[in-house]
């Protein structure tokens, strides 16, 4: 939300889906939402809500071809938000094993939701993208 914005607005009859105190504190959405935005984070949470899972089966599981740094980043962002837990076993070499926790698979209903809508939605957006593309042609 930008400053002076306290509120995402539904219809009426529904009231505000956020509605916060001061701009400033945001009521800790744009937290949450820079860790959900993410795209990695999004595929590591879909990808683990099937089951557990080693590293390199998440890493080869992920679409896009996601390194090993930044998978290491984004399930280390996922278990410090309290999203994924990472198991470690004494083997040689250790074996590392991430789940969702409870809080994660929570969420996995929502990225569900947003997947539904995409899909149902693409064609509409898809005429949207042509049409605005087609008034507004690109000066190259």
């Amino acid at each position: 939300m930008s400053a002076g914005h306290t509120a995402v607005t539904t219809p009426a009859a529904a009231g505000p889906v956020i509605s916060c105190d001061t701009p400033q504190d945001e009521c800790g959405v744009r937290d949450v939402l820079d860790r959900l935005g993410d795209k990695w984070s999004v595929y590591v949470v879909v990808e683990l809500a099937a089951g557990v899972r080693r590293f390199k089966e998440l890493q080869r599981a992920i679409p896009g071809a996601i390194s090993q740094r930044m998978l290491t980043l984004t399930v280390r962002r996922l278990e410090r938000d309290g999203l994924v837990k990472r198991t470690v076993y004494a083997t040689v070499p250790p074996q590392v094993e991430y789940e969702l926790t409870e809080t994660g698979h929570s969420l996995t209903h929502l990225v569900k939701a947003l997947a539904d809508w995409s899909i149902a939605h693409r064609p509409v957006v898809t005429a949207a993208r042509e049409a605005w593309d087609a008034e507004h042609p690109d000066p190259v």
